[in-house]
């Protein structure tokens, strides 16, 4: 398989009034760069556009942005990999300073953040800004970073994050998802500060606020669960043991004062949940153990996609 030095990954549904001019933009910003479109089952002509610009258009017949992801992923070998959408809403001029920071700094994922420049102002969809707020300070707070922008659908990522990044999430919640793992497995993260421009008009969001926002608040948990279980598992358990006291407290100042027990179901449910919450805190400490292995079979991984990149390389030479 080729190498190419930079590919520029474009998932498009639906987005023949744009694709093209972002197409030729991203042509322009990076000469050396392959263009990329992935068509997920569009209904109009996106991949009839995109390819007169000159993109390589490729097909996933799953839907889901996720999906779409998975399979560019999975199909292309890169130096570095530049993601952003086909609806225009990011400019492409800085794609050469998010490029640079993958093959120089060595930065695994660049971040291209919307929400410290022009997002607030230009995004026209108010329910949206207190989403990415709520998502990047939830993010932040259960994971312990500073990640600038959550959400944001253009980034820069290298060949080892790319090659051993688990795509599970189907849909837009897949920005998510990229986050959270590379934070959990420190990885570099860089930011670079964009231009944020609305959609133009006669081009159609297919975010849907309410829907695909409850899809983000579950990943948000299902992850920190899944990467953090010890701290997961001890609210659970805090929560519990409260329920239990909150019943129990009742039945024991009646015991001291009557010397009677008369609410033995009560006193029955309390012990169980308090039971339940003592396995759920041991629950979270054999999982953590796990995750720990987790993360030491994942840095072998890199290993591996290091020496295959080298192999890449050597190829493309000879």
């Amino acid at each position: 398989m080729s190498l190419d030095k930079i590919a520029v990954l474009i998932p498009c549904y639906n987005e023949e009034k744009t694709v093209e001019k972002v197409v030729r933009d991203f042509k322009s910003a990076l000469p050396e760069a392959v263009i990329y479109v992935y068509d997920n089952n569009s209904s109009d002509r996106t991949a009839e556009r995109a390819k007169e610009a000159g993109a390589v258009v490729r097909h996933e017949y799953m839907q889901g942005k996720g999906n779409v992801i998975r399979r560019m992923f999975r199909e292309i070998d890169a130096e570095v990999y530049i993601m952003t959408d086909g609806d225009d809403t990011y400019p492409a001029e800085y794609a050469p300073e998010m490029a640079e920071l993958v093959l120089k700094n060595k930065a695994d994922m660049v971040v291209g953040d919307r929400l410290s420049s022009t997002y607030f102002t230009e995004n026209k969809r108010p329910f949206h800004n207190i989403g990415n707020s709520l998502v990047r300070g939830s993010i932040n707070r259960l994971f312990k970073n500073d990640i600038k922008d959550v959400m944001t659908g253009y980034r820069a990522f290298s060949y080892n994050f790319v090659k051993t990044f688990p795509v599970l999430s189907q849909g837009f919640e897949i920005e998510t998802e990229m986050t959270i793992h590379a934070v959990d497995k420190n990885m570099y993260v860089s930011n670079v500060i964009i231009d944020y421009r609305d959609r133009p008009e006669g081009s159609q969001s297919k975010l849907n606020t309410y829907s695909d926002g409850f899809k983000v608040i579950k990943t948000i948990a299902r992850l920190y669960k899944n990467y953090k279980p010890r701290q997961f598992f001890t609210w659970v358990s805090v929560l519990l043991l409260l329920v239990a006291a909150a019943f129990f407290v009742p039945v024991l100042l009646e015991y001291i004062i009557t010397g009677l027990v008369p609410k033995i179901p009560t006193l029955v449910v309390c012990g169980f949940v308090a039971l339940t919450a003592i396995l759920a805190y041991f629950s979270g400490l054999i999982l953590s153990t796990l995750v720990q292995k987790n993360k030491q079979d994942f840095e072998y991984r890199l290993i591996r996609a290091e020496e295959r990149l080298r192999e890449l390389k050597r190829a493309e030479n000879n």
